[in-house]
């Protein structure tokens, strides 16, 4: 995330976690599909912990913690870890950006990236999404939500501009980053302020596809 998007935020930092900062604000379908995906990620969720990643507040980290979910938080906005850390002193949160993680390869047994992708020019999108798959095990799982439209588009989000993206180009990009995408949800917004979500459920592939080898090159 660029140095001015994280300027925006930690200026209105306090009013985000206020409003946005806490279960009561989520949408009980993105509540249902985030915890029954952490759930489904098995025993590998305490041995090998979730990575929430662009975790904001920390309301989503508290919530899986409080599921039994191992679970890691990591935010650029220091306001952010600031509030975290004292919302949910239990759980740990670390200060970085999500392109380019101060964890080691295969750390994490899944990787929750909840709308914090929205700032990052499609252009750039894949530099955090390599980052998400060195970090996961083999098998691991990734989810993804994000804004949907027709195509890549920008628009005027209430911190800063934002993309819109189409599932399918967000899911090639994603395949371009190794993953296998396993499902794809979308749903509308309150109606008295409709705006299209999504989410893609992804997997990294327990093994190298054999055109990922070297073997698997030419020249």
């Amino acid at each position: 995330m660029g140095s001015d998007v994280v300027a925006r935020y930690a200026e209105r930092a306090g009013e985000y976690a206020r409003h946005l900062g806490s279960m009561s604000s989520v949408d009980p379908a993105d509540e249902h599909l985030v915890t029954s995906w952490a759930a489904g990620l098995g025993p590998d969720g305490l041995a090998h912990p979730v990575l929430d990643a662009g975790c904001g507040p920390g309301h989503w980290s508290g919530h899986l913690a409080a599921q039994g979910v191992g679970v890691r938080g990591i935010d650029p906005v220091p306001e952010f870890v600031e509030h975290a850390r004292r919302a949910h002193p239990t759980v740990p949160f670390d200060l970085g950006d999500v392109d380019a993680l101060p964890y080691g390869s295969g750390e994490f047994s899944g990787v929750l990236a909840w709308y914090s992708l929205i700032h990052h020019d499609p252009g750039d999108v894949r530099r955090p999404l390599d980052e998400f798959a060195r970090v996961l095990r083999p098998g691991g799982g990734l989810l993804v939500g994000f804004f949907t439209g027709a195509t890549v588009e920008p628009f005027d989000h209430a911190i800063t501009t934002a993309w819109r993206w189409s599932p399918d180009l967000l899911g090639d990009a994603l395949r371009a980053s190794g993953f296998d995408v396993l499902e794809t949800h979308t749903r509308t917004g309150p109606t008295s302020g409709p705006r299209p979500h999504g989410a893609l459920v992804a997997r990294h592939p327990r093994q190298a596809r054999p055109a990922d080898t070297l073997e698997g090159h030419a020249g």
